[in-house]
């Protein structure tokens, strides 16, 4: 009957956060902020400093932080997007006009009608017309009078929100704790310290990586040139999430662009040897020193749960798909161990073993 009234529960949970996942955004959002930087906060409480003005410095510190990157990148990816518009523009044009024919001959094929006609038109009338990619998402997202304001509310409600949740985090972990039942608290807090375990390498240790491979990857395209470098960089590092994605994206992509800029020179080789130095800082000291040896969730898990809380839940369900995941993988792990522990288990073991004594009989 306990199962059943669990099962309701995580059900009923996972309608309330479908239902209100419209406004649950900037709380979610809020909520990683706080638990990234709750850690900096405990620092500062351990040396003498109060909760309230530790709180303020992290605040603060990651607040100039971030408003310093968006002021110093913002500029430089809208410049480069737009040229990474026109050269989409440039690539179907080079397909179409002479990658495609060339195969058409090589292969003796029969002329037919360009297909990349379509392409070149939805690139011209999307982007070309509305002036940059970035004008034209301003135009669907400020199409709507209401949806603009309900865009600007949630922006505005993600710091203040990141404030008092950073403030009182220890106290409503505190608080939470004391709802737990005292029979099985110890079980509850140990399955609560390895989720935390798992959810600090990916939600800070890699988003450190993340960032840390980005700058590399975008310095080193700088300094060959690429004028694609910020957004090839970025990219890379974003992708860098799941192990070795990065690198096979971020070079693909990187020695595209190169070719497309420079043609066949010693840029192609600077591309492979700006992403294998990056590999190999990630391999011998980003990783181990920002995430460490605790053990994170697989690549492939990644992936399923980020595309699984996108198709559920939206945004939602991707932010919120790591820390899902996570818990999964420490309920799992006590799953299999109470199973390994169970009768059932155990019967099954004594079933195959009075089999293996039958099938012997049979032979002899």
């Amino acid at each position: 009957m306990r199962l059943v009234w669990v099962a309701a529960a995580l059900l009923l949970v996972g309608l309330l956060l479908n239902a209100l996942s419209p406004i649950l955004m900037p709380f979610a959002i809020a909520a990683v902020l706080a638990y990234m930087g709750d850690p900096l906060a405990d620092r500062l409480e351990a040396r003498g400093v109060g909760r309230t003005a530790a709180v303020v410095i992290v605040f603060c510190s990651l607040s100039f932080f971030s408003l310093l990157m968006i002021l110093i990148t913002l500029p430089l990816l809208l410049d480069q997007t737009q040229l990474l518009v026109q050269r989409l523009y440039d690539l179907v044009a080079w397909v179409q006009e002479s990658a495609l024919p060339g195969l058409r001959e090589y292969l003796d094929l029969p002329e037919q009608a360009q297909p990349m006609d379509t392409a070149k038109e939805a690139i011209s009338k999307h982007w070309s017309a509305a002036g940059g990619v970035f004008v034209y998402l301003w135009k669907k997202i400020s199409g709507s009078g209401l949806a603009l304001m309900t865009w600007i509310a949630n922006l505005t409600l993600i710091p203040v929100v990141t404030f008092y949740l950073l403030r009182d985090w220890d106290v409503m972990i505190a608080a939470i704790r004391k709802l737990l039942p005292r029979s099985h608290e110890a079980l509850y807090v140990e399955v609560a310290r390895q989720c935390d375990d798992i959810l600090g390498a990916f939600a800070r240790g890699q988003f450190l990586v993340m960032l840390s491979l980005g700058a590399i990857y975008t310095i080193g395209l700088f300094i060959l040139g690429l004028d694609l470098a910020l957004v090839l960089g970025l990219m890379a590092g974003l992708a860098s999430i799941v192990p070795y994605l990065g690198f096979i994206v971020g070079i693909a992509a990187s020695g595209l662009a190169a070719y497309f800029q420079f043609d066949l020179s010693w840029q192609l080789l600077g591309v492979a040897v700006v992403f294998g130095i990056g590999q190999v800082l990630e391999s011998v000291f980003l990783t181990p020193t920002l995430v460490g040896d605790k053990v994170g969730l697989h690549p492939v898990m990644v992936i399923f749960a980020v595309l699984a809380g996108g198709q559920l839940f939206g945004f939602l369900g991707i932010l919120l798909a790591l820390p899902v995941a996570s818990v999964l993988k420490v309920m799992a792990t006590y799953l299999h161990a109470w199973y390994v522990r169970s009768e059932w288990y155990r019967e099954g073991g004594d079933l195959a073993i009075l089999d293996d004594d039958h099938d012997e009989t049979d032979e002899a």
